[in-house]
């Protein structure tokens, strides 16, 4: 009984050190979701304003990019992976700032763009607490604020 015992406690023990990381794995979003669908209203697209968007995450884990216009209106989100680019495409023409959800931090670009008729804009986002001058911190609330 003891042998049996100690048999399917190791064969459990491996079958978990299996199991967890591909759990993990599996619960990690993919470069394109759109995580928080259920928590803002539909994304702005503009059929034909031509007009892009590419965000990209230079930091070692993965973001949540959210952009927002020139009234500070809810226009799209995205998951973006550490790495990895997204493109936005057909961008309404407005004056736009993007904000991001970080671990457990959320950040506001300082700058804010114009978006005009068939523009391509790149957004290249890097936390470097050295150049915090490019980024705020703000609240849960102000990253999930319609």
């Amino acid at each position: 009984m003891h042998v049996n015992f100690f048999c399917n406690f190791h064969m459990m023990k491996h079958l978990l050190l299996l199991i967890l990381p591909l759990t993990l794995l599996l619960q990690r979003g993919k470069t394109g979701d759109a995580t928080f669908a259920d928590r803002f209203p539909p994304d702005v697209v503009r059929e034909h304003s031509n007009a892009y968007l590419t965000i990209t995450n230079s930091t070692d884990h993965d973001v949540i990019a959210l952009v927002r216009g020139q009234r500070d209106e809810y226009l799209r989100h995205v998951y973006i992976r550490t790495g990895e680019m997204h493109v936005f495409e057909k961008m309404p023409i407005t004056r736009f700032y993007v904000q991001f959800k970080s671990r457990d931090f959320y950040f506001e670009d300082l700058e804010r763009t114009v978006m005009n008729y068939g523009e391509r804009h790149t957004f290249e986002f890097f936390y470097d607490p050295k150049q915090a001058v490019s980024y705020k911190q703000i609240t849960e609330e102000d990253f999930f604020r319609h």
